[in-house]
C-alpha cells in the first residue's frame, strides 16, 4: 500500500487496523529450528493422517520443549496438511434400555470388540476381530483372518482371559457372530455379562466405532496387501504403535500404554 499509493507507514497502518510495531518485528529463530523442522516432516510421513496437535504431543514424549503453536507455524511454513476434521456423532447415553448407558468406570470394567472386512490385492476378502478396552482405550487384539467363526471368538477371549483377567462386561454388535449362542453360553459361564446394542444403532458402541475408524483411516484405507500375511504383520504393527505411541486426544494426548509390557496381547 505505501508504494502503490505512495502514503506513509503511519498512515498505511492506521487504515488496515494494524499495529505499527509489526511492521518491525523481525522472525526469531532458534538454533534448532531446522532439526525441528526435519523431524516434524518425518513424523507427518510416517504418520499421515495426524494433525499438528498430535504431532506436538509425540514431540514432547520425545523430549521436545515445543508448544502446539510452534509447531502450527513450522507446519503450516512447509505447507503440511491438516487431515479433514471429521463430524461429531452423537451417542445416546439416555436411550432407556440402551446398553450404552453403562459408561467404562475403571480398567477391564468393560470390553467391545467388532468386525471390520478389508481386501487383499487378489481381491479376496479377510476380516478382522477388533477387541479393545474402552477405559483405558487399549487395543488388546486384532484376530486377521479369511474368515473369523463364533469358536475363533473364544480362542481370542479365552487368551486374553488368561493373561489379562476376566472383565465385569463385553459390549458388542447383535450381529450372527455375536450372538452365536455357543459364545453367550461360553461367556455366560464365566460370569461375563454381555451388553448388546439396539439394531441400526452404531453409534451406541461409540468406543470401538471410533476406534475402527481410526484403523480405517490411518491404515487399511492407506495400504494395498498383497497377501493375508502382510495384512497380518502391518495391522499387529499398527496396534502396537496405536497402543504404546499414539497420542489419544481423550487422554490428553498420551498413548494408552506407553512403553508398557504389552505380552498378553502379542499370543
Amino acid at each position: 500500500m505505501r508504494i502503490s499509493l505512495g502514503i506513509s507507514e503511519r498512515r498505511a497502518c492506521q487504515v488496515l487496523g494494524q499495529a505499527r510495531s509489526t511492521q518491525r518485528r523481525k522472525e526469531s529463530i532458534t538454533d534448532d529450528e531446522a532439526k525441528l523442522t526435519l523431524r516434524i516432516i518425518e513424523l507427518a510421513s510416517k504418520y499421515g493422517r495426524y494433525g499438528y496437535r498430535r504431532i506436538t504431543a509425540i514431540l514432547q514424549i520425545a523430549g521436545w520443549r515445543v508448544n502446539h503453536k510452534r509447531v502450527e507455524r513450522i507446519w503450516r511454513k512447509e505447507g503440511l496438511k491438516v487431515p479433514q476434521k471429521q463430524p461429531k456423532r452423537g451417542r445416546l447415553w439416555l436411550n432407556d434400555g440402551s446398553c450404552i448407558r453403562l459408561r467404562p468406570e475403571y480398567k477391564d470394567h468393560v470390553w467391545s470388540y467388532d468386525f471390520m472386512v478389508d481386501r487383499t490385492a487378489n481381491g479376496r476378502a479377510f476380516k478382522t476381530l477388533n477387541i479393545i478396552d474402552e477405559y483405558t482405550r487399549v487395543c488388546l487384539k486384532i484376530k486377521v483372518n479369511r474368515k473369523i467363526k463364533s469358536q475363533d471368538v473364544i480362542d481370542q477371549l479365552y487368551d486374553l482371559f488368561i493373561f489379562r483377567g476376566i472383565p465385569e462386561y463385553i459390549r458388542s454388535d447383535n450381529g450372527p457372530e455375536f450372538t452365536a449362542k455357543a459364545v453367550r453360553k461360553w461367556l455366560s459361564r464365566l460370569g461375563v455379562k454381555t451388553l448388546f446394542i439396539e439394531p441400526g444403532s452404531p453409534w451406541e458402541n461409540g468406543y470401538i466405532e471410533s476406534f475402527n475408524g481410526k484403523l480405517r483411516d490411518e491404515l487399511l484405507d492407506r495400504e494395498i496387501f498383497t497377501t493375508l500375511e502382510e495384512a497380518k504383520v502391518l495391522i499387529e504393527q499398527w496396534r502396537r504403535e496405536y497402543n504404546q505411541v499414539r497420542p489419544h486426544s481423550s487422554l490428553g494426548y498420551r498413548p494408552p500404554a506407553p512403553e508398557a509390557v504389552l505380552t498378553m496381547m502379542t499370543s
